[in-house]
């Protein structure tokens, strides 16, 4: 078992795993992105990494995460937005390396945390995250604002 970072060549297998976590999560429907996008997103602008867990040559998981910034903190936190090992390849802790190389990732990084959202009746991944020490946030909540709600709000004045 090893973690390889993505290159511009694995694209396709980035979008596969997206595909694959959006099936777990019932959310397949709302799946948009393409290669290009993650080319550019990923690749071009840098604005994610992507991290695949290994065995022998095979991509078995993958993590895609990103910087914050937590201005309580001041400093950076690194987000896990996909975490995500295939189905065959649990249970053999692929997940638990992963989640480890982006510990090891932030602090290295020198930020202040890491935090990542999880959907409420996925038991499994809770009790994964809970076993590595994580904390649910129950006071918080968080709101999503898609990019049709940003064009609706394209329109209205900026206070000046």
């Amino acid at each position: 078992m090893h973690i390889r970072k993505a290159t511009r060549e694995d694209v396709p297998l980035i979008l596969d795993f997206i595909h694959g976590i959006a099936r777990y999560e019932k959310m397949e429907d709302d799946v948009q992105v393409t290669e290009d996008m993650l080319r550019d997103w990923v690749f071009d602008r840098q604005i994610a990494e992507v991290v695949f867990a290994m065995e022998d040559d095979q991509e078995v998981g993958f993590v895609l995460y990103f910087h914050n910034y937590s201005t309580f903190v001041g400093k950076a936190g690194l987000y896990i937005e996909d975490l995500y090992v295939k189905p065959e390849f649990r249970g053999k802790g692929y997940g638990k390396a992963l989640f480890l190389y982006l510990a090891h990732t932030a602090l290295q990084r020198g930020c202040g945390r890491m935090e990542w959202t999880c959907l409420n009746w996925n038991k499994p991944s809770i009790r994964f995250y809970r076993s590595m020490g994580a904390v649910p946030l129950d006071d918080w909540r968080v709101y999503r604002l898609t990019e049709d709600g940003l064009r609706a709000l394209e329109t209205s004045q900026p206070a000046r």
